[in-house]
């Protein structure tokens, strides 16, 4: 379908085409083509889908591969994917409407929304240190079942009743699950919506997105099945981690034995109180893609990934989601004066190595420079990742089924960099 060595497209080569399965490539974007085919070669792919708008416009629109490997089931037009923390991306820009519209105070207390949150020591967090992974919360301390977690205010009335595992705005530290509950909770007190339901009808309709956080039953048959890669050495984690941040062993080595290590709190986020220990309990269920986990449970393809965000720096016919001002203040990194929590004392990890989070985005790692200094997104555990470039006017968006917990998993990387070379 396209011509790996010129990067342009094969049928109709020099104009836009429609292949056989619907793919869109137009002139000058081969190279996100090429790249694409030859992930199902060099990493593997099963099925994945990968889409590019550029001012408000589509330019690349890619699918392949099988969304069922077992059952030989074709991925197509409509499959849609879970994007596990690709979702913050959606919830953050839920946030940062709010704040457009002068309903959310993003320097207010939390409590002003959520007067319960007050409770022990936490009346003085800002809604900004939810968005930054700030707040001293990242666990639940349970015990919660994965009934409760799914009831969304088990786990809020947890959370109420915890104290911050640190002062509040002095440290950070990825808050895997809570993140979602946190931030999904200032949404429902201000618009009596769930973070889900605001989604759909303040993000997802608008823009014709096929893109859920608490996925609605009639869509099921649309979802591609997850499929797992070989699980890799500590090793291999440690070549990995040097590789994408550019640190030296010692440091890696340090870092991953201290804030991944078994107990560690950064290792209990993922667990919500108990509620997601075992994985094959809720991963692949029916209740887990019904129920709404802001942080980690979209359904998407990659389409709406990339219409979404480039609906937060141009029009997508005639919608914008943010302004921007508001894009300035919600990617403004927040995580370059805080210490990692639970770091050893001496160890010292530059935050645009490690944690560059902006108010829910991600600025740097572990995606690279994305197309832009200005870039901002996220990316999700298995290899998806959304993104926008207020600069070049760019919406990305990559989904795979094939879930790769590596750190250097070049799937996404190279899309990304023949983006850049297709822009010039």
């Amino acid at each position: 379908m396209t011509d790996a060595t010129n990067g342009t497209v094969g049928p109709g080569r020099g104009t836009s085409f429609e292949s056989d399965g619907g793919d869109h490539v137009e002139h000058g974007w081969g190279k996100v083509a090429d790249v694409f085919r030859a992930n199902f070669e060099a990493s593997g792919e099963v099925g994945a889908a990968c889409s590019v708008y550029v001012g408000g416009r589509p330019v690349v629109n890619l699918w392949d591969g099988l969304a069922d490997r077992e059952a030989n089931r074709p991925w197509r037009k409509n499959t849609v994917v879970q994007v596990a923390s690709t979702t913050k991306g959606a919830t953050a820009i839920c946030a940062h409407m709010l704040a457009e519209r002068g309903e959310l105070d993003l320097d207010a207390p939390v409590a002003r929304y959520w007067p319960e949150f007050a409770a022990n020591g936490k009346e003085h967090i800002k809604v900004r240190w939810l968005l930054s992974h700030q707040a001293g919360l990242p666990l639940v301390d349970g015990p919660l079942t994965f009934e409760q977690a799914c009831a969304w205010h088990p786990v809020i009335r947890a959370l109420e009743a915890q104290p911050p595992l640190w002062r509040p705005g002095t440290e950070h530290l990825y808050h895997g699950m809570t993140y979602g509950f946190l931030v999904g909770e200032v949404v429902r007190r201000i618009t009596g919506k769930s973070l889900g339901t605001f989604f759909a009808e303040e993000v997802a309709a608008p823009l014709g997105l096929s893109a859920w956080i608490g996925l609605p039953e009639e869509h099921e048959k649309r979802v591609s099945k997850l499929h797992f890669a070989a699980p890799f050495s500590l090793e291999e984690l440690i070549a990995g981690m040097i590789k994408v941040t550019g640190l030296d062993a010692d440091t890696v080595t340090q870092w991953i034995a201290t804030i991944w290590a078994p107990g560690s709190v950064q290792m209990r986020a993922n667990e919500l109180g108990g509620a997601l220990d075992n994985t094959s309990d809720y991963s692949l269920s029916r209740a887990w893609r019904a129920a709404e986990f802001p942080a980690a449970n979209m359904i998407a393809d990659a389409r709406s990934l990339a219409r979404m965000y480039a609906a937060t720096v141009s029009d997508v016919d005639g919608v914008r989601l943010l302004n921007p001002a508001t894009v300035e203040r919600a990617t403004a990194v927040q995580t370059d004066k805080t210490q990692m929590h639970g770091l050893p004392p001496g160890l010292n990890i530059p935050a645009d190595r490690s944690f560059y989070m902006a108010l829910g985005f991600w600025r740097a790692c572990p995606m690279g420079p994305m197309t832009g200094p200005g870039s901002f997104g996220h990316a999700g555990s298995g290899g998806s990742v959304g993104f926008a470039d207020p600069d070049a006017e760019v919406g990305f968006g990559y989904v795979p089924n094939l879930w790769n917990f590596r750190a250097d998993d070049p799937r996404a990387a190279e899309l990304i960099k023949a983006v850049r070379s297709c822009l010039g």
